[in-house]
């Protein structure tokens, strides 16, 4: 018996095709209508579906790229089950260069929405309904906030079983266990019933290749894990790093910073990280680590005011060190890539 169609807004897709389509949002002042753009991949054969979405903040552009290449690879006449992708959820943010929406909320702190409410809450609405509430399982794929950068980890409900099989199978250098957020897709969608991991990497405006690379990989074995594509062809991945707490050294005197610190460095209690100076160069005060684990975030710029969180550090559940000799580096020499506050994703 033939597959059944794959229903979403007013567009059915047929088994064995992919097809992309405009889920209508509002209408501009100008008269144009906005819409969010959704490529579906119907796979001839039955299996499960999984929602994939990026850019819920304007500026987290490595998502979009990580999508574009993973359904670019995929062949829906011998794809298994269907993939729902939204690249550009926050399609107002990312057309006019800013991380919020045109009224300053965060999207993601929007969800689930409602079809009569504010704009985010509209958007949240229809995300929730016609991409989030047709799967089973998630990847939300985000980066740091702006000044800040990643390296590449999973956050997700570590105490769900499933969920926790799906992080190990994405093979991200690290997975966190991280509470959830009141008004994220990833809380909202966990009220649903789906499994859902949040992928975080890289920089704002960045096409991180780094973080691209890692982030296609995982999301394969993620689809690869759940019978919808043939395993991934490469090295087993080193067994990612698991870690239930984490919080960010913060300046404590305003200066100049010079960080030595890398993404993926481990550290002991005392390491230094860096150390702030004057405009001349006078050492004001150097800065060591609070905490053992490994660099999950730092912040890319120079100039920081006491209090500012410099370098995201995550401790570490005992596990064998990894080998970080087959990873490919990142730039400037960092390694490849939540005190849970705060939590921008």
């Amino acid at each position: 018996m033939a597959r059944a169609s794959f229903g979403i807004g007013p567009v059915r897709v047929r088994p064995g095709y992919t097809r992309e389509v405009e889920l209508p949002i509002t209408r501009l002042v100008t008269g144009a209508e906005l819409s969010l753009p959704v490529r579906v991949v119907h796979g001839r054969e039955d299996g499960p579906t999984v929602w994939v979405t990026a850019a819920i903040h304007g500026d987290e552009v490595v998502g979009i790229e990580v999508i574009r290449r993973v359904v670019s690879r995929l062949n829906p006449k011998a794809f298994r089950g269907t993939l729902v992708a939204a690249p550009i959820v926050n399609v107002f943010g990312f057309t006019a260069g800013d991380r919020y929406l045109p009224d300053r909320r965060d999207l993601n702190r929007s969800f689930p929405g409602s079809a009569r409410g504010s704009l985010a809450s509209r958007i949240a609405h229809l995300v929730m309904t016609e991409v989030v509430g047709r799967g089973e399982v998630g990847i939300d794929l985000h980066t740091g906030s702006f000044g800040r950068t990643n390296h590449p980890q999973i956050r997700a409900d570590l105490d769900d079983p499933r969920t926790r099989e799906l992080a190990e199978a994405f093979a991200a250098p690290v997975i966190i266990n991280a509470r959830l957020r009141d008004g994220s897709l990833r809380a909202a969608a966990r009220e649903r019933g789906s499994a859902v991991l949040l992928y975080e990497a890289g920089e704002a405006w960045r096409f991180d290749e780094w973080a691209i690379e890692a982030g296609v990989a995982g999301v394969r074995r993620v689809l690869a894990a759940l019978g919808m594509v043939e395993p991934v062809d490469e090295v087993a991945p080193t067994p990612s790093l698991v870690s239930r707490s984490s919080g960010w050294v913060r300046a404590r005197r305003t200066g100049i910073l010079q960080l030595d610190a890398v993404l993926g460095q481990r550290v002991e209690v005392g390491d230094r990280l860096g150390g702030l100076s004057d405009s001349f160069g006078k050492t004001l005060r150097l800065v060591h680590a609070d905490r053992s684990g490994i660099v999950i975030g730092r912040t890319t710029t120079p100039l920081v005011n006491r209090g500012d969180a410099l370098i995201h550090i995550a401790g570490l559940e005992p596990h064998p060190a990894p080998d970080m000799s087959s990873r490919p580096a990142a730039p400037d020499g960092d390694a490849l890539p939540h005190d849970l506050e705060p939590d921008l994703s």
